[in-house]
C-alpha cells in the first residue's frame, strides 16, 4: 500500500526483511526491550524471557524476509526505501494478556472470543520520522491487512491527547485517538479517563 500524499510504503511483515524490521525497532528504549511481545505472554513470564528470545519470537510471529510465507502479523513502513515504521495487527484472540486487561473490555460485552474482531496494539515509528504521516499510513494499511484475511472488524485502544499537554512517547505505542478517527474508526468505549477503544468494521 502506498500513501501517495506522503511517499510512504507499507507492506506485510513477511515481505519486509529482518534487518529492516530491526532497524525499525533499534538498539534501544522501549521497543528494542518489548519486541511487541508484551500483549503475547501472561506478565510474569514477559518479565522472566531473555531479551534474544523476545526477538526470536517476533522473527518467528512476522516471518520477516519470507515473502512466501502463508501467515505473518502486523506491517511494515517505508520511506524512500527505507524502513521507517512498524504496527502490530492480528486478530484479538492471539493476544492473550489483551483478553484479561481493563481496557478493552470496562463497559463491554463484546465476546472476547470473537476470532473475525482485529486488535491493533503498538506501533513504532523510528525517531527522526515522526510527525510525517507513519502512523497513519500504519494504521490504514493494518485495517486492509486484516480486511484481506477475513477480520470482520478491527479495534484500537487509542491514547487521548491534549493540545499543550506534554506526552511521554512511549505511551503513544498504542496509538493516538486522532489518528484512529483520521482512519475513519468510531469510540466504542472509554475504559479509563485517557483511554479509548476505537473501532471499525470492514
Amino acid at each position: 500500500m502506498t500513501d501517495s500524499t506522503t511517499a510512504l510504503t507499507v507492506v506485510p511483515a513477511n515481505q519486509a526483511s529482518w534487518e529492516d524490521l530491526r532497524a525499525v525497532f533499534g538498539d534501544r528504549g522501549v521497543p528494542h526491550h518489548c519486541q511487541c511481545q508484551w500483549f503475547k505472554f501472561p506478565s510474569k513470564d514477559w518479565r522472566a524471557m531473555p531479551q534474544e528470545d523476545r526477538e526470536s519470537q517476533l522473527r518467528t510471529q512476522t516471518r520477516c524476509g519470507e515473502p512466501d510465507a502463508e501467515a505473518t502479523t502486523g506491517v511494515v513502513a517505508y520511506l524512500d526505501g527505507e524502513p521507517v515504521g512498524w504496527c502490530a495487527v492480528e486478530p484479538r484472540t492471539e493476544y492473550p494478556r489483551l483478553r484479561t486487561m481493563r481496557v478493552p473490555w470496562t463497559g463491554r460485552t463484546e465476546d472476547r472470543d470473537d476470532p473475525g474482531v482485529w486488535a491493533i496494539t503498538c506501533f513504532v515509528v523510528r525517531t527522526g520520522y515522526r510527525r510525517r504521516g507513519v502512523s497513519k499510513a500504519l494504521t490504514e494499511a493494518a485495517v486492509a491487512f486484516a480486511r484481506e484475511r477475513g477480520a470482520s472488524a478491527v479495534e484500537g485502544y487509542a491514547l487521548v491527547t491534549e493540545p499543550g499537554k506534554e506526552v511521554v512517547w512511549g505511551e503513544l505505542f498504542v496509538g493516538a485517538k486522532s489518528t484512529y478517527e483520521d482512519c475513519g474508526f468510531q469510540e466504542v468505549s472509554s475504559p479509563t479517563p485517557r483511554r479509548r477503544v476505537m473501532r471499525i468494521e470492514v
